[in-house]
């Protein structure tokens, strides 16, 4: 969440971060607006308990003299109502405020292209695109023919848009996900979390998936009314590992914390929107490794590139052809500063597919998580910065790997990174 002192000190910037944002800029107005009534309420309620304490003194003083209190005594009973009236009305105003700024996004960093979805920039691209000597086929229909896929019975199961691997490949997934975090532990340093799977709504609001995207989320319902009891299924394992210092006061020398999770991620939305949704490209179910960064905020900015580095290790490992964009403003996700977007290249369905989003939070998220550090012992608490990647999310490098290694013959090469943890060279 913003702070609301950006509101005051810097209004311009957040209406044109909100208008970057395609939304309206009026938002922040209403923010000012509904601040503005509270601190003069505040002020105003703060006088009548003042002027209350005084009067009280009176009340003694003229029944120590012998005169008459009830003139007072009545004066202490309106200002009584009038306080009770005041701090009634200053909490509708904090929850109309409170629910206002977790519904407004953050504001994009300096660098973020402004625009719309097709407006991103492309930073580089790593490695060539694939030639093949032959008609490559796309991801579903190779691994029908292997038998590695059973998205019709999973759709019996479950319903549509829902994956199933089987054999050879659901070795390749339990492979893939054995070497990346390998990678991320061993190479980069980072501490494997291995967290629930089912998190608490305060959880879900920390990570700025609630209340905005409650539709998107699976939900398992408390018994009885009260939806502060209910659960969800995570859409990523950000929301678990962010909230694992929630409410916590780091020391600067623990800065900066790497973490990497495994996870499924359930998402309602997949298939959504007119997307492409031939076999595993969008589904309601898939795996990922997350990594999670806590830093101080001078650093995030570089740790955000280091973090875009690890991410990238994994497809260069995998000899994947990939491209990294900057989303433009009005792409971002709603927790996002600034957000890197691998794609990488799938040479069946001839077009790249987003397998890992790197996202500075800066301190969105850590407001509402309430995460802060100290750089000394006794210095004031500040407000880390959260930073999340991808390492990778599954579905879409299976099937770039699928099809980038696919042979003539119908079979697919496993590539030398990952023989170790596949037990075969190739799958067929």
């Amino acid at each position: 969440m913003l702070d609301i002192r950006i509101f005051r000190e810097e209004t311009e910037r957040v209406r044109r971060g909100l208008q970057a944002r395609m939304m309206d800029a009026a938002l922040a107005d209403k923010a000012l607006e509904l601040d503005g009534a509270r601190r003069e309420l505040v002020t105003a309620i703060e006088a009548k308990k003042q002027t209350r304490n005084e009067t009280s003194k009176q009340i003694g003083a003229k029944i120590k003299a012998g005169e008459d209190a009830e003139p007072v005594k009545e004066q202490m009973r309106i200002l009584g109502d009038e306080i009770k009236a005041g701090d009634d009305r200053l909490r509708e105003i904090d929850a109309e405020l409170d629910g206002l700024l977790l519904n407004i996004p953050n504001l994009p960093h300096e660098s973020v292209p402004v625009g719309g979805e097709a407006d991103f920039r492309v930073e580089r691209d790593w490695g060539e695109k694939p030639q093949l000597s032959f008609e490559p086929k796309q991801h579903d229909e190779l691994a029908k023919t292997l038998g590695l896929l059973e998205l019709e019975r999973a759709s019996k199961i479950t319903g549509s848009n829902w994956p199933c691997f089987r054999g050879k490949g659901a070795r390749l997934v339990r492979a893939l996900l054995n070497m990346m975090l390998d990678m991320h532990v061993d190479q980069h340093g980072m501490t494997e979390i291995y967290p629930p799977f089912v998190v608490n709504r305060q959880t879900m609001t920390g990570t700025g998936q609630l209340p905005k995207f409650e539709e998107d989320l699976y939900r398992c319902d408390a018994p009885g009314e009260n939806r502060e009891n209910d659960l969800f299924l995570i859409p990523t394992a950000e929301v678990p590992v962010t909230n694992l210092h929630s409410g916590e006061i780091l020391s600067a020398d623990e800065l900066p914390i790497n973490y990497c999770a495994f996870t499924p991620c359930f998402r309602r939305e997949a298939g959504s929107y007119g997307k492409e949704t031939r076999g595993l490209t969008r589904v309601h179910q898939f795996d990922k490794v997350e990594m999670v960064k806590f830093v101080d905020p001078k650093t995030s900015y570089d740790e955000l590139e280091r973090l875009l580095a690890c991410a990238e290790d994994v497809l260069q490992a995998l000899g994947l052809h990939y491209r990294v964009i900057t989303l433009a403003s009005g792409d971002l996700g709603f927790s996002a500063a600034k957000c890197y977007d691998i794609e990488v290249w799938a040479p069946g369905a001839g077009r790249y597919l987003e397998c890992s989003s790197c996202s500075n939070f800066e301190d969105f998220q850590a407001r509402r998580a309430n995460i802060r550090f100290r750089r000394e012992a006794k210095a004031k608490p500040e407000f880390v910065h959260t930073l999340n990647a991808s390492g990778l999310a599954l579905p879409r490098t299976i099937i770039a790997l699928m099809e980038t290694y696919q042979q003539a013959g119908g079979t697919i090469r496993v590539p030398e990174a990952l023989r170790q943890y596949y037990r075969a060279d190739v799958i067929d």
